[in-house]
């Protein structure tokens, strides 16, 4: 089996950030686990489970952020990733009905981890 997450510190903040690909947005996601009032992780990175639903609020990105000043800014440079809500169980991501994207309602596999 292959992994489809993966952990990295949080940082000089308490716990471990366990990172996986979401693709029903096209990104990364992390939760934090191991620490107080953090998600719970049956500690796989290749069938992870996480408790309880991760929520990940839309925000803008920047299609090419190396541009200054008001071109950084224009519209036509600037996306928005959509909300996304979920369950991971067994190395599978539940889409809840909320979620923004083509995905929601539906549960597919996790995507093998590729380092960008």
């Amino acid at each position: 089996m292959v992994d489809v997450a993966k952990t990295a510190t949080n940082g000089t903040a308490p716990g471990r950030r366990v990172h996986f690909r979401c693709p029903g947005c096209g990104t990364v996601h992390g939760v934090t686990v191991d620490a107080p009032n953090s998600w719970t992780w049956n500690g796989d990175l290749q069938r992870p489970t996480f408790e309880p639903s991760v929520l990940v609020h839309p925000h803008r990105t920047f299609v090419n952020g190396d541009l200054d000043g008001d071109a950084l800014t224009a519209p036509e440079n600037i996306t928005m990733t959509p909300l996304c809500h979920s369950f991971v169980r067994g190395g599978r991501i539940e889409f809840l009905g909320d979620c923004t994207h083509g995905l929601a309602g539906q549960t597919v596999d996790l995507p093998p981890w590729r380092e960008d």
